[in-house]
């Protein structure tokens, strides 16, 4: 009952090839920053930093799924890992915004002076 091992240097090295990619293309808008990204916003936030946002959600992901074999696991599994992550994520991000536009409006509206 010997296992045969298997060599997944191809597998690693596309992942890392696509994770590279994604980082290359994030250093790239962040280092330009195109003025359609950097100047329109979206729910208090510019559109380049809600690609940054999506950009390392998506190297996450790669990351879980192929360096933690989370692709060779039972569907139940990962939805028992990925699912709560994910709002998490969620959560977090939203009180990021709410509390940051809020504290944004306060020293912008009022005579508290930005100290910081």
């Amino acid at each position: 009952m010997s296992h045969e091992h298997v060599s997944n240097t191809k597998r690693i090295w596309t992942v890392f090839g696509l994770l590279s990619v994604i980082t290359i293309v994030e250093v790239i808008f962040g280092i330009i920053k195109p003025d359609a990204l950097h100047m329109n916003s979206f729910m208090a936030m510019s559109l380049l930093n809600w690609l940054f946002i999506i950009l390392t959600l998506v190297k996450a992901y790669f990351i879980v799924w192929a360096f933690m074999h989370m692709e060779g696991e039972k569907s139940t599994l990962r939805n028992a890992v990925v699912l709560p992550v994910i709002f998490l994520i969620l959560y977090l991000l939203f009180i990021l915004l709410t509390e940051g536009n809020y504290i944004y409006e306060v020293f912008k509206n009022s005579t508290i002076k930005w100290n910081f």
